[in-house]
């Protein structure tokens, strides 16, 4: 059984390393749609970049998927792809993986945020 949005039986997808999508499969994450496609990729040094920028696009275009989980190291690979997403839906969150830690100046989300506000007004 995977992990559902409550309102609709939405999915989250996961794209990464190895280790974590083992994780978040082992989870309950792991789906396949009617047309026999999964909603993650597993991402190793042999991937082509046109693979993951195809899954990528195939996942923002899938409506049954509500987030999408990525390995921030492989969302830096296609960050030009992953940028240019900017519907809410589905949220995009880069998260870190075993081996590259997560550098909150890279991740497109906070970008945007820290755009919107003025740090005078927090205070």
């Amino acid at each position: 059984m995977a992990l559902h949005s409550a309102q609709k039986g939405k999915l989250i997808s996961v794209i990464g390393d190895e280790d974590t999508c083992v994780g978040f499969l082992l989870g309950g994450v792991g789906e396949i749609n009617k047309n026999r496609h999964p909603n993650f990729m597993v991402v190793d040094k042999n991937t082509a970049v046109s693979e993951i920028e195809e899954t990528f696009k195939r996942f923002v275009k899938r409506d049954d998927i509500d987030i999408i989980l990525i390995n921030q190291n492989i969302a830096e690979i296609i960050r030009h792809v992953v940028d240019s997403h900017n519907s809410p839906i589905p949220a995009i969150l880069e998260i870190p993986s075993k081996d590259h830690p997560y550098d909150s100046s890279k991740d497109s989300i906070l970008r945007r945020a820290k755009g919107m506000f003025n740090p005078e007004d927090i205070l």
